[in-house]
């Protein structure tokens, strides 16, 4: 049986007739008319013109009051965002993915909180991913006799080892001998997140001799970066190891792993999750946080990106371990690598750190997102502004209010366009780089991909078309996972199949989803497409195109063999 990989432009039947709901062939009307419309903002189809197009009642709940946007938001959860109201307004506000941080809190709290992301994500019948974020070592020194600590001098000799007894001004416990073993002479190691500066000039078996370069106070339990050593440790530890399992056992959809320093600590992780997820179910995509100086040795960088997922800049560590000068030079070089490669990077911490205790964050944070925007990253993540502090959602509003505006500028067009990527020799590529020029010629409203594992929509996502890309999956793990790429509207699949069978009213009964027959009828399977726009308020007028990318025959994976654009002329 011959695949078909196709180019399908659709236009929008929008009448209230359920039998008359269908695409319809207006391509050659458009094609000599059509101007160039591209850059207009998607706009949200208001709850009325749904009702007056569809002849449905009102509906409380709708998809179309999520903010539009291509660049994602990760906002993180905690003691200011754990209630339901909150994670909602959250959502409403433009958080597309929600992060759990493992390194506080219980499992079961966890638990509970991804109990309430999957009731939103039900109410709004929109897939919302989320993310397990794993601790990773901690390298802290001991303790010390005297409970405020000691203040070190610049200049002076400070000695780190292996002796548990209480420290002083001249000593302390490195309970790490990991650091003792892969220190050198010449070696800088940070205290406190670099607030005090320590350089090896002597080492033992059991011991490290110390110059104080930048002088500060140590206390109790203070981390140790060791920013020139690659440590012999794997990046999981014990509470690591359980973290995931449990993560495993509820379901996130993406797993951060902290503390990488090397292509094998990816295969390591990879290497437990294949073990313990059962055949036939879904795992969990892997985010390596780049936070180490080590990830940039030789071709370490393009190693990682290639065996994970996504991405995370995590620019606290890496603030600290590498010259503060140097991290907008790597943020940018991890982006494009991604982008290359074509997989999802977060830009995260400190983003909007005053937010905090702040209703309004300074000018040079602000700045700070819309570089991160500019640079083409595919989401940015709050971390304590949405977890603890007084602003959780004003936080987010700044950065959707942020994200609008910069994509909204004609310079982020052309930056984006001006990256130019080379695309790998498939058919799936070939159809996806005219599937983004048919848009921009033709004016669509939007690309839609159908896609089994995700990756045709990242393939899209990748070219970063002046379109939304609005995705059919019948497997909603895919979707949720999708919820991190630049530009992807994924759609909440209710039954493991493209086609739909229910009539409209029950396409919008959030409360009450309807479990239909599967049906690979492309007719069908193009009025879902059509439905999906519509209740994202991507389309708005019974003219506005849809460029449609799909292999057929469904559900058959592969590259296919034949680019065509085709007319669809609805029902037959």
């Amino acid at each position: 049986m011959m695949i078909l990989s196709s180019v399908l432009v659709t236009a929008l039947s929008l009448i209230s007739s359920t039998d008359s709901f269908s695409p319809r062939s207006i391509v050659s009307d458009r094609l000599a008319t059509s101007g160039n419309h591209h850059a207009e903002r998607v706009r949200p189809l208001s709850v009325s013109l749904v009702n007056t197009i569809l002849g449905t009642k009102p509906q409380e709940t709708t998809v179309a009051a999520v903010p539009k946007k291509s660049t994602k938001q990760l906002a993180t959860l905690g003691p200011s965002s754990g209630d339901k109201e909150m994670i909602e307004k959250l959502f409403l506000a433009g958080a597309d993915c929600f992060r759990l941080n493992f390194s506080h809190g219980s499992q079961e709290q966890k638990k509970e909180l991804l109990i309430i992301i999957r009731e939103i994500e039900e109410k709004y019948s929109h897939p919302i991913g989320i993310l397990g974020d794993l601790q990773g070592p901690k390298l802290r020194v001991g303790e010390f006799s005297n409970p405020e600590g000691e203040k070190l001098a610049v200049g002076q000799t400070f000695r780190l080892d292996l002796d548990t007894a209480l420290g002083d001004s001249t000593r302390v416990n490195l309970p790490h001998p990991e650091i003792i073993g892969a220190s050198e002479v010449g070696h800088e190691l940070m205290v406190d997140d670099g607030k005090v500066k320590l350089t090896v000039t002597e080492k033992g078996d059991d011991y490290l001799i110390c110059n104080v370069d930048v002088p500060g106070k140590i206390s109790n339990r203070k981390g140790v970066n060791t920013p020139d050593s690659i440590l012999e440790i794997s990046p999981l530890t014990p509470k690591d190891r359980s973290d995931l399992d449990y993560m495993l056992e509820i379901g996130v959809d993406w797993i951060a792993l902290s503390f990488v320093q090397k292509p094998e600590d990816i295969l390591e992780i990879r290497e437990i999750i294949d073990r313990k997820t059962p055949d036939g179910q879904s795992k969990p995509a892997v985010m390596a946080k780049i936070e180490k100086p080590s990830c940039f040795d030789d071709d370490n960088l393009e190693k990682l990106v290639e065996l994970c997922d996504g991405i995370m800049v995590a620019r606290g560590d890496l603030g600290v371990e590498c010259p503060p000068e140097d991290v907008p030079i790597l943020q940018k070089t991890i982006i494009d690598e991604c982008r290359k490669q074509g997989k999802p990077v977060v830009v995260a911490t400190q983003m909007l750190e005053s937010m905090i205790e702040s209703p309004t964050p300074t000018r040079a944070e602000a700045s700070d997102v819309a570089t991160a925007i500019y640079d083409g990253a595919d989401a940015i993540m709050l971390s304590a502004e949405s977890a603890a502090g007084l602003y959780p959602e004003e936080s987010v509003a700044m950065q959707q209010r942020i994200i609008n505006r910069v994509e909204e500028d004609a310079h982020y067009r052309n930056y984006l366009d001006a990256n130019i990527l080379e695309h790998d020799n498939t058919p799936t590529d070939a159809v996806i780089v005219a599937a983004k020029q048919i848009s921009k010629t033709i004016a669509a409203k939007a690309m839609v991909c159908f896609s089994l594992t995700g990756s045709t929509a990242r393939r899209a996502s990748k070219n970063r078309p002046n379109v939304p890309i609005m995705v059919m999956s019948p497997f909603v793990e895919v979707t949720r996972q999708l919820a991190m790429s630049w530009g992807v509207y994924p759609d909440l699949p209710t039954a493991g199949s493209y086609g739909y069978t229910v009539s409209e009213d029950g396409m919008f009964d959030y409360e009450n989803p309807i479990v239909e027959k599967a049906t690979d009828d492309l007719d069908l399977v193009l009025r879902n497409a059509c439905r999906s726009a519509l209740k994202k308020g991507l389309v708005a007028d019974p003219d506005d195109l849809l460029v449609v990318t799909a292999g057929l025959p469904f559900g058959t994976p592969g590259g296919g063999t034949v680019h065509a654009v085709v007319e669809v002329l609805g029902q037959k």
